[in-house]
């Protein structure tokens, strides 16, 4: 493959803070990247250096003559203006008029627009990364640069986002914290870390066999500490009995011994392990019923977003919302959380109850204040269950060393932020906790920490996220919004997902029911249904045999597309017996 775009040793810091040193990458025609790393290390910032928006302090970066490069950041905003307007003045080819707008409505096709959207201004978040893709995508790149692309997309935009990308036949750099996402559209995952000898791991395999990699290279680094351990031991003992004679030979090994010794705490300073500590405090309440939800609607204006709601969070149960934006998934928060009315029904909520609520817009923290201010304002300690701790080490379990305290907020990553954010809720003591978008812009052990401590939480949870490896882990059932009259209600994501794929309803076995009290009607009726039952019990055993071929087992494509079947007909065999009752009844 030929070589688009090589960086040479390219370094970066803020004052006296160094995001990344010493990066060396190359990038070759048909690449397809996942960039992760921790936040703060300056993804975003070596995105910018690559696009030629910033310059590296060291370093040397070389594109090939004439290379286009597409960059999508992560927040995009335009003018009010038209979006053919927008496209049509991306095109850099000296083409006519007329040739330009033919392409821009293509690409807007393309891209999902349906021609009737409002100005470019006035397009909400999600469709605003769409456009500005768009717009770099009429610059007809040779390398896209993805900065989080998925953030302000929901689940369904997400889901369309990652065929496009595997539909077309593009080399690109995506900067991403969903692990599904960069499962589906990467063949090469690179990793900046301090924690790798050169500040980077670059594998050329899929992000589940990345994971595999890294795993074997960090058990092998701590062999190799452990090694080297022992060979400062030997040599500090050769030390301290003394020097007999100062010939070359001794002062070779004296030498020797300090370079050992470097070595030594090298290794031990990289294989230390940072993680955040997030530990969401629940009240120990044993109320079986936390709050019970009747017949809930809400509609504004015209507009209905749901009706006829039903459902009781009790301690332990996770709720996840599904959904395409504006479908009404933060209404039902607020509506739980009480800034918002109901329509129609009830919420009834055990007395004295407690709910801590997690915007995703975040809380307004002024950009000039400073970290301190953020975690601990006007005080050195913060009062966590019951005990005092000092900032310095209230900052140290979200991720931040004392010497960070003074930095403005604007000079944080969003996922430093967001890491402030989970900071204020832990202190507080909840019954409920309701979370909308709780990951965006978490790195990926912040994301996993922050996924055992909800499955460790005693409460209820209600969570919005279109980060799916979390939903699956985290949520035993799921709202799916969208058909205003009916909120449809499932056991997991994957059961969601196999009724996404299949239709726009979820896929109940039609069933005439024929008007009659004639009992042989009824006879034969029930006998249809037993019939299909039978057939897709054994649809589903053929489907579970599959699931034990080595060659379906190791592919993750196969073996989620069986598992999605399995799933959509379980739904169907659980429809048919409602029937069954029904008509029983």
């Amino acid at each position: 493959m030929s070589v688009l775009l090589n960086c040479q040793s390219i370094s970066k810091s803020y004052g006296a803070r160094y995001l990344f040193k010493g990066l060396s990458l190359t990038i070759s025609k048909g690449d397809r990247i996942g960039l992760i790393g921790l936040n703060g290390c300056g993804k975003s910032t070596f995105l910018k250096i690559l696009a030629g928006i910033e310059e590296p302090e060291e370093g040397g970066l070389v594109l090939r003559r004439g290379l286009r490069v597409g960059y999508v950041p992560q927040t995009c905003e335009f003018d009010d203006l038209s979006l053919q307007k927008i496209l049509v003045d991306a095109v850099i080819d000296d083409i006519p008029d007329y040739e330009k707008e033919r392409l821009a409505d293509n690409m807007l096709r393309k891209l999902g627009f349906k021609g009737n959207e409002p100005s470019a201004e006035k397009l909400s978040g999600g469709w605003k990364k769409r456009l500005r893709l768009a717009v770099e995508l009429m610059k007809d790149p040779e390398i896209l640069l993805l900065d989080e692309p998925t953030n302000h997309l929901d689940l369904e935009g997400i889901l369309w986002l990652e065929e496009f990308l595997k539909n077309e036949a593009l080399t690109y750099l995506v900067v991403s914290h969903d692990r599904f996402f960069l499962q589906g559209v990467t063949n090469r995952v690179i990793e900046i870390d301090k924690t790798y000898p050169e500040g980077i791991f670059a594998i050329d395999c899929s992000y589940k066999d990345f994971l595999h990699q890294k795993e074997l290279f960090i058990k092998g680094q701590l062999q190799q500490e452990k090694r080297v351990a022992t060979k400062v031991r030997r040599e500090t003992e050769w030390l301290r009995a003394g020097v007999k004679a100062r010939t070359t030979k001794a002062q070779s090994r004296i030498d020797e011994a300090g370079e050992i010794m470097d070595e030594y705490a090298d290794l031990k300073k990289r294989n230390k392990q940072t993680q955040a500590k997030i530990d969401f405090e629940g009240t120990k309440r044993e109320t079986r019923k936390l709050l019970v939800a009747k017949n809930l609607s809400k509609a504004f204006g015209e507009r209905l977003l749901f009706s006829n709601l039903d459902f009781t969070l009790s301690p332990g149960t996770r709720i996840g919302l599904m959904g395409h934006n504006g479908s009404g998934k933060t209404t039902l928060l607020s509506l739980l959380e009480g800034k918002l009315e109901t329509d129609t029904g009830t919420i009834k909520k055990a007395e004295d109850l407690k709910i801590v609520y997690f915007d995703q817009h975040r809380i307004k923290l002024p950009l000039d204040s400073t970290l301190k201010d953020a975690l601990a304002p006007n005080s050195e300690y913060v009062s966590f269950r019951g005990s005092k701790i000092h900032i310095n080490a209230w900052a140290k379990r979200f991720l931040f060393e004392p010497d960070l305290l003074k930095t403005p907020i604007k000079r944080l990553s969003g996922g430093e932020r967001a890491r402030i954010t989970i900071a204020h809720l832990m202190l507080q003591p909840a019954d409920i906790l309701l979370l909308d978008e709780p990951t965006n812009d978490l790195d990926i052990p912040t994301l996993e920490t922050l996924e055992e401590s909800l499955l460790d939480f005693p409460g209820a949870i209600v969570l919005i996220s279109h980060d799916r490896c979390l939903l699956d882990r985290v949520c035993n059932s799921v709202l799916a919004f969208g058909d205003p009259k009916k909120t449809q209600v499932f056991a997991d994501y994957n059961q969601w997902k196999a009724w996404v794929r299949s239709s726009s309803k979820p896929a109940p076995v039609e069933v005439k029911k024929e008007k009659t009290s004639n009992s042989y009607a009824k006879k034969k009726e029930l006998e249809k249904i037993e019939r299909k039952i039978a057939k897709l019990e054994k649809i589903i055993q053929e489907l579970n045999k599959k699931l034990e071929d080595t060659a379906i087992a190791n592919s993750p494509e196969k073996l989620s597309k069986i598992c999605d079947e399995i799933a959509l007909h379980e739904a169907q065999v659980t429809q048919l017996y409602i029937t069954w009752e029904e008509i029983e009844s």
